[in-house]
């Protein structure tokens, strides 16, 4: 169930991302299909990685300059992550201001082998809002995430500066830093070991002491995004995270590593139907 999920929302992500007007925007109805491979840890603290594969299918009816409908809806999507899924539903003077939603995948106590004992944390809808303001090519923004179904695992609050860069009119990238606070209920549910949780550790063959997981800054992390048109047909996007867990995520005996690498490259195949 999981795999099915993360496979919808990877590609719900990647169609939102792929769907911004292209640098040579076109007239001519089109849509892109293709697939792309995405990795990412198996939970936050895994040094293993789950890698996934989908299908991708892009529709674009009409310039990505005009004011039809959908394409007033596409330009105002933002994937940041798949809990993380934007909307701008206000925009004034380089301020933006919406909503998002999402999904997180939570965690299996089967995903690593000092998990055992631990019990899983359910994941579930991820809804909440952002601010953001824009000048020029950059962006400051702050949100914040809840989990509204499954486990409550409490919020975060999410803060990030970037910046767009065009190196050609067919090569474009997207450079963010920014850093994660995580409540209470988060860090303990994902980091913090009960009594509960550390004697069924110790009957399980692994023995976690007990780790009380504080609210605090959760990690530090840099991205790049970019989308390149390698001819008039054929597309490529793909992006790369880094993140270092910091404080008591990077203290918590749960983890096996600190740093963490997630990323994705999908490659299309443009048709257009009016030709």
């Amino acid at each position: 169930m999981r795999r099915i999920c993360a496979t919808l929302f990877m590609s719900l992500a990647f169609g939102a991302v792929s769907c911004l007007p292209a640098m040579a925007d076109d007239e001519r109805k089109q849509i892109v299909l293709g697939g792309t491979v995405g990795m990412k840890p198996k939970y936050e603290g895994s040094d293993e990685f789950d890698v996934i594969g989908f299908p991708i299918i892009i529709p674009k009816f009409s310039s990505g300059n005009d004011d039809s409908t959908f394409s007033m809806i596409r330009r105002r999507i933002t994937f940041r992550s798949l809990d993380d899924i934007r909307f701008t539903a206000f925009e004034y003077e380089g301020l933006q201001v919406g909503p998002l939603a999402g999904w997180n995948f939570g965690r299996d106590q089967d995903d690593a082998r000092r998990l055992r004992g631990l019990g899983d944390v359910d994941g579930g809808v991820t809804v909440g809002g952002f601010v953001g303001y824009g000048f020029g090519p950059y962006l400051v923004d702050a949100a914040y995430i809840h989990q509204a179904s499954g486990d409550d695992t409490g919020y975060q609050l999410r803060f990030a500066a970037g910046v767009e860069h065009d190196f050609s009119p067919r090569f474009r990238t997207v450079m963010r830093i920014g850093t994660t606070f995580a409540s209470d209920s988060y860090m303990d549910s994902y980091f913090g070991v009960s009594q509960t949780q550390a004697a069924n550790s110790l009957a399980a063959g692994i023995g976690l002491p007990v780790f009380d997981a504080s609210s605090g800054i959760k990690d530090v992390y840099g991205q790049i995004d970019a989308n390149i048109d390698l001819s008039e047909r054929w597309l490529l996007r793909t992006g790369v995270r880094y993140g270092r867990l910091l404080g008591d995520a990077a203290d918590s005996p749960v983890i096996e590593t600190e740093d963490q690498f997630s990323g994705s490259i999908g490659l299309g195949y443009r048709f257009y139907l009016n030709r």
